[in-house]
């Protein structure tokens, strides 16, 4: 099912919408936002030298490090009384990232995510359990209020408490899955474990994954455990652009459509900030259309991929963006959690007993992300007190799920046991990128 008349537009038609909303978006960021109006004039652009969609160019970018600077509302464009929803992600120095929605904001975006829901294939029938984290962040209730938005009925299970999960999933009728893809692999091997085949004993099938990248052989290995009747996708999209609603895979798996009525993409070299050709790998770049309370022109995401413009055997004529290679910087997403080793640095060293030198290492165990952290402790005594290691364990454990807002491993080394580094430092070994 196609939920919008703009999903399949001709090429001409998306320029024109799009160049039409350019305009008027970047006039109003110029006239609202004056961090973003310092940067055009230090640039020497205004809004009237864009007259076409290439002039986009000749725009600054926007980046998290601004959202850091102006927190955390000093890149909103409307008053606080405008505001009806506000949401957060974390950011590099601990504080999160502030986004907000005016009533007008909302409603597209729920929209936006319908369509990345009806791309996955669901419909008004469907019973939907969403096993994101409800709170700050986007993707449960953005999730929750896209599928409401096409009739489906929406279980908010939230993350966790496998066991009523499972419950849920037999008792409710459950026919469509929200999770990160490690938690959704899982829970499939949970309900395998005690003897329930998902292909013969329950209604699912639709999975919608977000929050952490889908590997194709974590695709194939979804296949294997909720069986071949499983039509599992992912979707893009990220708070500070609206959330979940961005772009989304259809059921042709051939790529995540975008919505380019309300985004314009932009790939670059994310070392010379190029704009690339159609079909170069290079950071994405998103320029938001429309948007009332956060507008935002050109900013840099950090993710790796490509666009492809071939139509696509659904019928959509929108933009396809290659699923993830990954990030242009070191940031980690672990269990649908944005982490920094900036972050995880931070809490180390304000923390007396343990040294500066430290390393992370993130496997996948069980199909949920374990990141292990080592450090070396500053006086190897507290190797012999049983009482003493376990007390500074609990601490920094404890500290650092304050700052992430997840669980680590932690492991305590003897002084000079971690491996010294003469030029740039090697912290994080992640084994998941090929695997499971």
């Amino acid at each position: 099912m196609i939920w919008a008349k703009e999903e399949t537009l001709p090429r001409e038609e998306i320029e024109k919408i799009q160049l039409d909303k350019l305009k008027t978006t970047v006039s109003y960021i110029y006239d609202r936002v004056k961090p973003y109006r310092d940067k055009m004039d230090a640039a020497g652009v205004k809004p009237e030298d864009i007259q076409t969609l290439e002039d986009l160019k000749k725009l600054p970018f926007t980046y998290k490090a601004d959202f850091r600077d102006h927190y955390p509302d000093g890149l909103f464009a409307v008053d606080k009384k405008e505001i009806v929803r506000y949401h957060a992600s974390s950011g590099t120095t601990g504080k999160p990232t502030v986004v907000g929605y005016t009533r007008n904001d909302l409603d597209i975006w729920l929209n936006n995510v319908a369509r990345l829901a009806c791309m996955g294939g669901a419909t008004a029938d469907d019973v939907a359990q969403i096993s994101f984290g409800y709170g700050t962040f986007t993707g449960a209730l953005g999730l929750h209020g896209g599928l409401e938005k096409i009739g489906a009925a929406v279980i908010p299970m939230s993350s966790g408490n496998t066991n009523k999960q499972i419950m849920f999933l037999q008792d409710m009728g459950v026919t469509l899955l929200v999770a990160t893809p490690s938690y959704a692999l899982h829970l499939g091997e949970e309900l395998r474990h005690r003897g329930i085949d998902p292909s013969k004993d329950l209604k699912i099938h639709i999975g919608l994954f977000g929050g952490e990248g889908m590997t194709e052989p974590m695709r194939d290995e979804m296949h294997k455990v909720w069986g071949d009747q499983f039509v599992c996708t992912q979707n893009y999209g990220m708070s500070e652009l609206c959330g979940p609603g961005v772009a989304g895979e259809c059921t042709e798996l051939c790529g995540m459509h975008i919505n380019e009525d309300w985004f314009i993409p932009e790939v670059i070299d994310p070392e010379t900030e190029e704009v690339l050709p159609p079909g170069e790998l290079g950071e994405l770049v998103v320029t938001c259309l429309g948007k009332e309370a956060l507008p935002l022109v050109r900013y840099r995401t950090g993710d790796l991929t490509r666009l492809m413009y071939e139509p696509c055997k659904c019928g959509r004529t929108t933009v396809r963006m290659e699923n993830l290679s990954g990030r242009a910087d070191d940031m980690l997403v672990i269990r649908g959690v944005n982490v920094f080793p900036g972050q995880i640095e931070e809490v180390l060293f304000k923390i007396d007993e343990i040294g500066p030198h430290y390393e992370i290492l993130v496997e996948r165990k069980n199909r949920l992300d374990v990141m292990t952290i080592t450090v070396e402790l500053i006086d190897d005594r507290l190797l012999d007190s049983y009482g003493q290691l376990s007390e500074l364990e609990n601490r920094i454990k404890t500290r650092l799920k304050s700052q992430l807002g997840l669980a680590t491993q932690i492991r305590l080394v003897a002084p000079n046991s971690l491996q010294r580094f003469e030029g740039k430092a090697k912290r994080v070994t992640d084994l998941r990128k090929d695997g499971l």
